[in-house]
């Protein structure tokens, strides 16, 4: 049995689809939201921009929604991405506070799907895997090895900005596989029932 790929033949991969592509990473938060911008030319990743956006505890919970849906548009608006990528929340034991996270993360998605980009959604232990081999690495660790692979020096005042730069890198490595989309399945039998025109 020989299992038949191509590099670089999916069809919505940034490898092929276009000459450049931006992507748009995002580390939703009830207080802080991160966020970082590359752009993949030839297959190359270039920093664009990383931030955060501060929301006031002393705001009422639908105005920091607003704030997040506005900052998301905007950065659509002003950077043209045609891809989100967004970390899911992680879950822990406060109930309120998973469900303000999740209303964070949907306020985000509901920006970027209005705005007409294609949404991808990572676990926490897949962006860390992806970007230092390790699924339980540090927000430091994550944030040197993004140092290194986009080769910029400043420290950002918080790694919430690194780290949705992290998912967006991630992205980017998930579209590029060799094999898009075996990173989801359980096991090789789950991908080759599901692409049965690439055995011989």
């Amino acid at each position: 049995m020989i299992l038949l790929f191509n590099r670089f033949t999916y069809k919505d991969n940034c490898c092929v689809s276009k000459a450049s592509q931006i992507i748009l990473g995002i580390d939703p938060g009830t207080v802080v939201m991160g966020y970082g911008l590359i752009e993949i030319t030839n297959r190359k990743p270039v920093l664009l921009e990383m931030g955060v956006l501060h929301l006031s505890r002393k705001k009422e919970q639908a105005e920091r929604l607003q704030m997040i849906f506005e900052k998301v548009t905007s950065l659509i608006q002003h950077f043209k991405p045609e891809q989100l990528a967004i970390e899911a929340p992680f879950f822990g034991k406060n109930v309120q506070s998973m469900l303000k996270l999740g209303r964070a993360q949907g306020v985000a998605i509901a920006a970027a799907m209005g705005g007409g980009l294609q949404v991808t959604e990572y676990s926490p232990k897949k962006i860390k895997q992806s970007i230092t081999g390790n699924g339980n690495a540090s927000k430091e660790q994550v944030f040197k090895l993004l140092q290194h692979q986009l080769g910029f020096k400043e420290t950002p005042e918080f790694l919430d900005a690194t780290d949705a730069l992290a998912v967006a890198l991630c992205h980017h490595f998930q579209l590029c596989s060799p094999l898009p989309g075996a990173a989801n399945m359980k096991d090789w039998s789950e991908f080759i029932a599901r692409n049965p025109g690439r055995i011989r």
